[in-house]
């Protein structure tokens, strides 16, 4: 009987979770994610988590604490300190495995083995021997269950390049049939915002898939190649060192550039440091040229979805307004 090993659909989820499927199920892992976002889910989260936590943190909790519930063998929680050369991952990612420990009773084991790979990309390696020695593989059984997983990564990122959102590039991979572009939109905006924030339909009260029910298109930072991601941040006189805050900056700063998006809307999480000061720089530099229309929302567990469809939809308004204004 294979081994089950839980992935939490929360922080990166959005980002790696076919990589990792592939690479845990290449090593003989069976994988078992946690079910989507609901009112229950948040709110186990917040009770097991530290109050001065960001919404996110909270609601991986909550994930984790599904996984509990779902009997797994073992809950795979890898430590992110660096994805990229001279880049980090939030701080609070690489404290959360100790967190889920500390916070998290008949917690089965975790897998938390560090994923740094800011001095040398060739350090990965470290993780994957280590996740391999956990199923008993040798290291270059783990190399060999990595490189295909690396291909999946690799066709996932092309998907999402290619317009689709990651639950439909998800679905692709797993053999369905892309969805058919919406033809019919008279607007097109950019979300702006770190992809556990912007994706999941619960926590950003279905951001995306109102714009999408009101006629708009809608692209992301993901939407963009790392080339055209790193030309829209190279306006800035310094590099941003967090990898999550340089997409999102650039992104939103490459979209203005191109004039593609009629508007832009940038969702944060109350108590995120980066947030708090790269959505200070993507506003600063948008309104200063002041040609697109953007507009800032921000999220915790007490957020109404009463308050921000009503923002939406003055939004829309007003960016169709401007439309036939102009």
């Amino acid at each position: 009987m294979p081994v089950r090993v839980g992935i939490p659909r929360a922080l990166l989820y959005y980002y790696y979770f076919p990589m990792w499927k592939k690479f845990l199920e290449q090593l003989g892992g069976e994988v078992v994610v946690s079910g989507r976002t609901t009112k229950g889910i948040l709110t186990r989260g917040v009770q097991r988590c530290v109050d001065e936590a960001c919404l996110p943190i909270k609601l991986a909790f909550g994930h984790v604490q599904d996984m509990v519930d779902k009997g797994v063998d073992y809950i795979f929680l890898p430590r992110m300190v660096s994805v990229a050369r001279r880049e980090y991952i939030c701080p609070k990612f690489l404290g959360f495995p100790d967190m889920v420990k500390q916070n998290i009773p008949g917690l089965p084991p975790v897998i938390d083995t560090a994923v740094n790979v800011r001095k040398s990309s060739r350090d990965i390696n470290q993780f994957i021997w280590q996740v391999g020695a956990v199923f008993g593989k040798s290291p270059l059984q783990s190399w060999l269950a990595y490189r295909q997983a690396g291909q999946v990564h690799n066709r996932y990122i092309k998907l999402l390049e290619q317009g689709l959102l990651p639950e439909e590039a998800m679905q692709v991979l797993a053999g369905k049939e892309a969805p058919q572009a919406d033809n019919n939109a008279d607007l097109t905006l950019a979300v702006i915002g770190h992809p556990y924030n912007i994706y999941d339909p619960f926590i950003s009260m279905n951001i995306i898939g109102r714009l999408k029910k009101a006629g708009a298109r809608v692209l992301t930072p993901d939407n963009l190649a790392e080339q055209m991601v790193n030309q829209g941040v190279s306006r800035l006189p310094k590099k941003l060192f967090w990898t999550l805050s340089r997409r999102m900056t650039g992104g939103a700063l490459e979209y203005q550039r191109q004039g593609k998006v009629d508007g832009i809307i940038h969702v944060a999480a109350f108590a995120c440091g980066p947030d708090s000061m790269t959505g200070e720089l993507i506003e600063r530099y948008i309104r200063r040229e002041g040609k697109i229309p953007f507009m800032s929302i921000n999220l915790d567990e007490h957020t109404g979805e009463a308050g921000v469809i009503t923002r939406l939809e003055a939004f829309l308004d007003m960016v169709r307004w401007r439309r036939t204004a102009g």
